[in-house]
Formats: structure tokens, sequence, C-alpha cells
């Protein structure tokens, strides 16, 4: 266990929290040492509070761990949140202000101008707004965030293609039951239907997306300019995103750049080796029928943005289909790599922790 970082994990009871416990087992950096969860929850064995919702078996090391308040101060300095936008804000700053280090999936976080909405791919460089949080906070520790899972799906599929001008997006995703945490959306309302709204989902897609594409600028985004129309539905598939796109550029590529502009691409993760990196992030596959969720979405343990059918586009310049993970490349496997990208850049050092009397639910 020497030199692995103690770690926990907020809302650990939820089904984000288990895919983040599930994406710790035997990584050879974190180790789960502290679980946090509602009030509800607080001081029963992990197993007894925590009905378990994942293929994977229950890691038997934490099933006999004890629940505890999200209170900063006894838990470890690196933690990742799984917790509920209708609390995570609150929690989440509070254990930045006693000394933290907090990588969230939660919304509440994700727009504010000094912390960093990050794939490690595309934007890495924009940890280095972390300087700017801890100067004008004043914050002892720090806040880091991932994208919503359609943004990470639609951003892995359009981050390779910026390099002929992304100027207009237009997407509709085609998302799962899963996306919606458990239990989710009523089965008299999914099964053989679709639902043409997700609340607040759109919004996420368009603006995420351009401050991800953006450039770090005296340690400040400037978003991106390209302009993206999103719809979004939720479909019953279990797992899997899909997202069908289409897009607008300012010079003239062919099919083939295209596609090979897919293939080339990769990132800090794939050149530092992360331990969660996949090899090749986006996959073109040629085939006319794919991708598919139920065929793709596996891919590389659920870390891969899947792409294929590339055409012309009457209205834009080129359509094609993406697809990829939505609780583990979209969720915890995406908060996973931006710790471990903070790792190797530097951010995860020790920091005092001070106690404050904040506790929550998950």
């Amino acid at each position: 266990m020497k030199g692995r970082f103690d770690v926990g994990v907020l809302g650990a009871t939820g089904i984000v929290g288990q895919e983040i416990i599930t994406a710790l087992v035997g990584h050879p950096w974190f180790q789960v040492t502290w679980i946090g969860a509602s009030e509800r929850s607080v001081g029963k064995r992990y197993a007894a509070a925590t009905p378990w919702r994942l293929a994977a078996s229950r890691p038997e090391d934490v099933s006999e761990m004890t629940v505890e308040p999200c209170v900063p101060g006894a838990a470890p300095m690196l933690l990742f949140s799984g917790l509920d936008s209708s609390i995570a804000g609150e929690v989440e700053r509070a254990f930045a202000v006693a000394g933290h280090t907090v990588v969230s999936n939660a919304r509440n976080h994700r727009m504010d101008a000094d912390v960093p909405l990050v794939i490690p791919e595309i934007n890495a460089d924009h940890l280095q707004l972390l300087e700017e949080q801890r100067c004008v906070r004043q914050w002892k520790g720090k806040i880091v965030t991932n994208p919503n899972c359609s943004t990470i799906v639609m951003a892995l599929a359009l981050a390779p293609l910026r390099q002929f001008g992304l100027t207009h997006v237009m997407i509709s995703t085609l998302q799962a039951v899963s996306g919606a945490g458990y239990p989710g959306v009523s089965s008299l309302d999914i099964i053989g239907n679709i639902l043409p709204y997700i609340d607040g989902e759109e919004a996420k897609i368009e603006n995420e997306a351009q401050k991800i594409l953006g450039s770090l600028v005296d340690r400040r985004v400037v978003p991106h300019e390209v302009v993206v129309s999103a719809q979004a539905t939720r479909v019953p598939v279990i797992n899997g995103h899909t997202a069908l796109i289409s897009v607008k550029f300012e010079s003239s590529p062919t099919s083939t750049d295209i596609i090979q502009a897919f293939r080339d691409f990769s990132g800090r993760p794939q050149s530092e080796s992360l331990p969660s990196a996949p090899r090749q992030p986006v996959c073109y596959l040629d085939e006319p029928d794919r991708p598919q969720p139920k065929l793709d979405v596996d891919r590389e343990s659920g870390m891969v943005v899947t792409v294929g059918r590339l055409r012309e586009c009457s209205v834009l310049d080129y359509k094609f289909i993406a697809l990829g993970h939505n609780t583990i490349r979209g969720a915890a496997g995406a908060a996973v790599l931006n710790a471990e990208l903070m790792k190797v850049d530097g951010f995860l050092g020790e920091v005092e922790i001070q106690e404050t009397g904040l506790g929550a639910a998950d």
C-alpha cells in the first residue's frame, strides 16, 4: 500500500458513488479508506446501508466500512463526490474550505469561472484555474469537476475536429435510463417509449461544451465560439448515451480527414499512461450499423467514446453518431481520470485539514 493516496467517497451509497468505489478497486494510486453518506446511513456498515445495484461485486473491504457523516475534518485529503446536486454545492464547498480536494460529478460548480471543468484529453491545462481558486476564494482545498455525461460524449467526439474550425453543432441525445439514477424513470413511462424531455440537460450540453473546448488565457477560460443546439431524450437503454451530431466547419475537410482525426486523437492521459486512460479515447468504426450500446458501450472498461456513420450533411457539413458509457466515462471513470491527472501534475500534495461543523445528506 506504500505510496497510495487514501481517498474518500461522498454520496457513497448512490449509483455514482458505487461506480466510483468499483472504479477504485485495485487502483495502483488510490485506496478507499472513508465513505460518507446521508444521516439515514451514518453509523451502519456499508453493506447494510447500500442496496448494491451494479453487476460487479461489492468490494469486500469497503463492505465492512462504517458510513460516516459528510462532515469535513476526519475524511481523507482527496474526495470523490457522487452527491446529488440538491446538496452537493454547499457540502463540496465546505470540504474545499476545510482543505480537502474534491473531485465532483455534480453540476453545482461546473460553470464557476475559477473551477476547472475537465476532460483530461481535451483541456488538461484548465487545472491551472486552481491557482485562481486559491487566490480569490482563499480556500485551503480545491474543487475540480467533470462535465455532464452527455457533454463528455459530445466533447470527446468534437475535440479531434477543432483543427477544422468548428462553428456550429446540432446534437440530439438518446440517453440511457441509468442516467436518471435509481429508481430513475418509471417502467410504465419508459418501456416501449421515448421521453422527449430531461430537465436542464440541453442547457448543460450547450454551455459546458464551450467552456471545455475553450482556451485558457491569463488564468481564465475564453469560451470556444462554437454554437451548440441540443435536444435531449430518454430511451429504454440501460447504459450508454448515444448522440446524433451534425457539425459545420470554417475549413473544408474531407471525410478521410475527419476519420483520420478521430483515429489520431489522444491527450495527456495517453502520453502519461494514466491507469484509467483508454489507449484510444475515440474509436471510429467503419461498420454501417455501429456504434450500438449493446455492442460498444463497454470498450476499454467503458472509457472509450465510439464514433461511426460519418457522412455528408445537407444542412451543415457532416453528421455522425457517437456513443459513451454514461456512468463510467460520463461520471465515475471521468472523476478518477481527473484525479490521476491531478496527481501527475502535482495538485494532490499534502494539505492541512481543519474541522468544521457542517453536515449533509447524500
